[in-house]
């Protein structure tokens, strides 16, 4: 089973940076995929940026330009900086892990508030 963890989110004003953590316990036994989504009030949720095991990333083209998503193997720990907040990028964003054998894994959420 694997544990996901995030941190990071809080206020931001526009134009604004933020970095969020996701911190992974357990183990996959295969390949899998790393990713942040987010889910804004009635709104369903989106995926933002995805890491494979194998280290290629993916970035939705809404962020692209402004997010970048990261792991430091050695921390086990997932990050995806934001700069350039905008308003819309307001929304709880998730944690999400994905491989054959485990299936999906959440972590509980971090709220993303971007005003001013």
């Amino acid at each position: 089973q694997v544990q996901l963890v995030e941190s990071g989110g809080g206020l931001v004003q526009p134009g604004g940076s933020l970095r969020l953590s996701c911190r992974v316990s357990g183990s996959f036994f295969g390949p899998y995929v790393l990713g942040w989504y987010r889910q804004a009030p009635g709104k369903q949720r989106e995926l933002v940026a995805a890491i494979t095991s194998g280290g290629s990333t993916n970035l939705a083209d809404f962020v692209k330009g402004r997010f970048t998503i990261s792991r430091d193997y050695a921390k086990n720990t997932m990050y995806l900086n934001m700069n350039t907040l905008k308003p819309e990028d307001t929304a709880v964003y998730y944690c999400n892990a994905k491989s054959g054998l485990i299936g999906d894994s959440w972590g509980q959420g971090t709220q993303v508030t971007v005003s001013s």
